[in-house]
């Protein structure tokens, strides 16, 4: 019998690994990225924040992963914040970028760099699902939504795109799969118009308010789909239209399909729900659930979302090579136009946390939202206190995917990855705020120029700075003592630096 050495067989199987090793070490230069986005979800809204409304699966995210206390979007508003996050660069950087009609021209112009044009760049599968909110087509005519539509996401970077124009609550209430309207009927022409009345025959949210499920408190009074009232005028596309209980079920299994479909390459998923943004339509699975009316069920709702996301990484073996983001583009908001009674059953649970105010405010409940990442046996679980903004993933997922930006490209956007990954306790000197105006906070310290902004969660109120107002956020995150006459000098500081800022043709390093 012929005997081969030991040392020859160790050998052997070392060699015999070698290739899997390479795919290995291949797999995880390119990891996947999927960015889990919230609509108007606040700060408190989540368990681990401190919420008293159930989200399971976002606190075991949590549990496994890092927690941001100190996480902003760009803006208060969510075109704006959108538009800074794909970019890299504040929206108050370029005209029309405010919060957009469901028939507005396409905000990013073809040839702008974006998180998705970065990693297709990379050889990423790139896809967008759900609430879009900035904009179709090239403008200035009307779109025609009963032909190919240009440009859409799949013309910055989006290999695949499924998504509603705008927000539920405007106009037109169909979903776009990359250049069409989907389930369209030729016999039955959409059109939609912003101005002009009502189509002939068509329900009105003034006019036929009787006929509505669910009332309007303000605004949301032209268009009447599924029996509730819209901003903006549509008539046709009846087979096309939405079914707003099955949204959230519609774009979490187009997100799973995604995935499902690119697994054995690298992905990037931009997963953008409605919840919980108006008009709140939770599926009857989780109506009731939470006990505070149709917006805490739709947190509810969120979170079973973002737990089909981690449960489909896992079943394929991909929770251990994928890097998942979830945020909210703004703060949270109760009465936002419709009596969905979420003042009146909010109880004691405070959507912005310890935070003041909320969505459309300069005020930390603004733009200072859930920040959570997550990736097994990368991330280290934990909590982070460093300062962080969703304005800054196109330099931080380049940095990521191995690209490099041109110096035009993602001006305002750091690489902040350490932070992320929770490598590093530290990452950008600054945030700006903005909502309308622009507000500025370093280190502990925050700086309102002169104004107002909104205040309270809906219906709102107004606060006031005839001279600006200066918070220390270490001593006081509700931001209610103004220390502005105190530290004068320290006020001017900050606000050099927001002007500083705002004139800079780059800040990123």
């Amino acid at each position: 019998m012929i005997t081969t050495p030991r040392c020859l067989l160790t050998l052997l199987a070392l060699l015999l690994a070698v290739p899997t090793m390479f795919v290995d070490a291949a797999a995880a230069d390119k990891p996947n990225v999927v960015i889990i986005y919230a609509d108007d979800i606040g700060y408190g809204d989540i368990g681990a924040y401190g919420g008293e409304i159930p989200t399971p699966h976002i606190d075991r995210m949590v549990k496994g992963g890092l927690q941001f206390t100190n996480g902003y979007c760009p803006s208060a508003t969510c075109t704006p914040s959108r538009f800074a996050m794909l970019t890299g660069q504040y929206a108050f950087r370029q005209k029309g970028t405010g919060i957009a009609r469901g028939d507005a021209a396409m905000i990013i112009k073809p040839g702008t760099v974006t998180m998705a044009s970065i990693m297709k760049d990379a050889g990423y599968r790139t896809g967008v699902v759900g609430k879009w909110h900035l904009g179709l087509g090239s403008g200035p005519k009307t779109l025609d939504w009963n032909k190919d539509i240009s440009p859409t996401p799949n013309d910055i970077g989006f290999d695949y795109s499924y998504i509603m124009a705008a927000t539920g609550d405007r106009v037109p209430c169909v979903y776009i799969k990359n250049r069409n309207v989907v389930n369209l009927d030729p016999d039955d022409p959409i059109q939609v118009r912003y101005g002009g009345g009502n189509f002939p025959g068509e329900l009105d949210g003034k006019k036929d308010r009787d006929q509505l499920v669910m009332d309007w408190s303000h605004g949301h009074n032209m268009a009447v789909i599924n029996g509730i009232g819209r901003i903006g005028y549509m008539t046709g596309g009846k087979a096309a239209l939405w079914n707003d209980e099955d949204m959230a079920d519609d774009f979490t299994k187009e997100a799973v399909d995604f995935i499902e479909r690119n697994k054995d390459e690298p992905f990037f998923l931009f997963f953008a729900l409605h919840d919980n943004h108006v008009p709140r339509v939770p599926h009857k699975r989780f109506v009731g659930v939470s006990g505070q009316g149709p917006r805490g069920d739709a947190v509810v709702q969120f979170d079973w979302c973002a737990g089909e996301i981690i449960k489909t990484l896992e079943n394929h073996g991909l929770d251990k090579n994928t890097l998942v983001i979830l945020s909210s583009d703004n703060g949270p908001v109760l009465d936002d136009g419709y009596k969905d009674q979420a003042n009146e059953l909010l109880g004691t649970h405070k959507p912005a946390g310890p935070l003041r105010a909320g969505k459309y405010s300069l005020f930390e409940g603004g733009t200072r939202v859930p920040f959570i990442t997550y990736w097994p046996g990368t991330i280290k679980p934990g909590t982070s206190e460093a300062l962080v903004s969703q304005v800054d993933f196109p330099a931080s997922l380049a940095a990521l995917s191995g690209q490099s930006l041109t110096d035009t490209a993602a001006r305002d956007s750091y690489n902040i990855l350490p932070a992320l990954l929770g490598k590093s306790d530290t990452a950008r000197e600054y945030i700006v705020h903005h909502a309308g105006g622009t507000a500025i906070r370093v280190g502990d310290w925050k700086y309102i120029p002169k104004g107002n902004t909104r205040d309270d969660l809906g219906p709102w109120k107004r606060a006031s700075f005839p001279n600006g107002a200066l918070f220390n956020l270490a001593d006081d995150p509700g931001e209610r003592k103004n220390l502005i006459d105190q530290h004068p000098d320290r006020a001017e500081a900050l606000r050099a630096k927001l002007d500083e800022v705002k004139a800079a043709e780059r800040t990123r390093p």
